[in-house]
């Protein structure tokens, strides 16, 4: 007997997990149910011509307020507007930095981001809590959130705070390891920011354009590599956020080529723009940590894409107005860092990866949805077109072109680094849990309908 259903897409060509074929998927109660043969529904939705993929998981965005005191300064989208750019981009999970505020621990911070993204984000979200304070209260705080479903933390090695208790960040990551959490490290040597920073400034030379020598690669090199050596002494899975040049992304691959439990994420900027950008006059709005590099790491990072050593493209949205990042008060060392990207990952890098031949359509789907979720333990319900899993989907139209214009996107941000691009291939909706969350630039998800997800702690793909 033919099973009744929610809704079907018909016609469509599902690629999933290496799997590519036209076959008709089948919804009920917010999950896929079945994959062809005989089904019935009232609702049909026509994806003749489209590919239909599983919705985006962007495992690093910044949403909430980066663990200041309330009332100061704090990135211009929040889990409403974020989450709204997110689906109208084809992404149905976001991974959110949870930051503790000055004398709090992890477990304060998250529970104040929890109650935030329940009542305000219009899809699925998870959080990955910062460890800013490695005492044994903290530590101790890493088996308690992963045990209620939290297995990740972050750590920043740009931090002072890094250097002035490295035995207590290494005491960490041993008990994410034994607690089966996946550890996030912004890799960035604090000392050599602060020397060239400083040198900088003495010489004058505080114009914006010399925002990359501010934070030159080395200081991204030899962070990573200490990652690395972290990975290897800790045995904690490792995952290198953002990560920007060539030689960080040697040091990986060697690290990787010692089979050691070693993920690396990139962003979209570091494949798409290089730091020439810096050199013209509104160059402070592509300022981010660490900064563009040359086309020769944007090559790297694309190979590494293809080769398997880049496991994930995440945003790192965290977006400020364009007078903002523009204040002519800022100088070289202090630029506001961050950008909107959540409504333009997926469609720039299926234009510039896909389109162009640079990547396949299934390490598309790998890279921007099944491997963070299969590092974040939220496989098989996220990340994957399959009978049980969320119907989190994306209807994909490979020939829409349109041209950026961020003052029109749901940003707060009112720009976006590539305003201007034509770029091909859109979502012609997303569905989030079976439910039309965004068609074309219309939104429809509303505020509190996304949930939090549930994790599994850490097992190696």
């Amino acid at each position: 007997m033919p099973q009744d259903l929610d809704t079907i897409i018909r016609g469509g060509t599902v690629v999933t997990t290496g799997v590519e074929a036209k076959v008709d998927v089948g919804i009920a109660g917010g999950r896929i149910v079945q994959l062809g043969g005989s089904m019935s529904s009232r609702t049909e939705i026509d994806a003749t011509d489209r590919y239909v993929l599983p919705g985006g998981v962007d495992a690093h965005v910044h949403l909430t307020a980066p663990g200041t005191e309330p009332g100061s300064w704090h990135w211009v989208d929040d889990f409403v507007t974020g989450t709204r750019a997110a689906a109208a981009g084809g992404i149905t999970t976001v991974g959110n930095m949870s930051f503790p505020r000055r004398g709090e621990q992890m477990k304060a911070g998250l529970a104040r981001d929890l109650q935030d993204a329940e009542a305000n984000a219009i899809i699925d979200y998870f959080h990955h809590p910062v460890l800013m304070d490695p005492s044994d209260e903290g530590i101790d705080q890493i088996e308690e959130l992963a045990a209620e479903g939290h297995p990740s933390i972050k750590i920043f090695l740009s931090f002072g705070r890094f250097d002035r208790d490295v035995n207590g960040y290494l005491r960490a990551m041993t008990a994410a390891a034994a607690a089966g959490s996946i550890v996030l490290l912004h890799c960035e040597d604090r000392a050599i920011l602060h020397c060239c920073g400083a040198a900088l400034s003495a010489a004058g030379q505080t114009d914006p354009r010399h925002f990359p020598d501010t934070r030159p690669v080395e200081a991204e090199r030899i962070a990573t590599e200490r990652a690395v050596a972290y990975c290897a002494t800790t045995g904690a899975a490792t995952y290198v956020v953002h990560l920007s040049s060539r030689p960080a992304l040697d040091a990986c691959r060697a690290g990787r080529a010692r089979d050691l439990p070693l993920y690396v994420e990139t962003r979209p900027i570091y494949l798409h723009l290089n730091a020439d950008r810096f050199e013209e006059s509104d160059g402070a709005k592509y300022a981010g940590a660490p900064p563009l590099r040359t086309d020769s790491d944007r090559e790297a990072l694309w190979a590494g894409l293809r080769d398997g050593t880049v496991a994930t493209v995440c945003t790192d949205h965290a977006p400020w107005t364009l007078a903002e990042k523009l204040d002519p008060t800022l100088t070289a060392q202090d630029l506001r860092q961050g950008m909107a990207e959540l409504e333009t990952m997926l469609p720039v890098l299926w234009s510039e990866g896909v389109a162009s031949g640079r990547i396949s359509v299934a390490r598309f789907v790998e890279v921007t949805s099944t491997n963070a979720a299969r590092l974040f333990g939220l496989y098989p319900r996220k990340g994957t077109i399959a009978p049980g899993a969320d119907a989190d989907i994306v209807i994909w139209n490979t020939d829409e072109t349109r041209i950026i214009d961020g003052s029109t996107m749901q940003s707060r941000a009112g720009y976006s680094p590539y305003d201007g691009w034509t770029v091909r291939g859109w979502p012609d909706l997303t569905m989030s849990r079976g439910e039309i969350v965004a068609s074309g630039t219309e939104i429809s998800g509303t505020p509190g309908r996304g949930r939090l997800v549930s994790r599994s702690r850490f097992r190696r793909p």
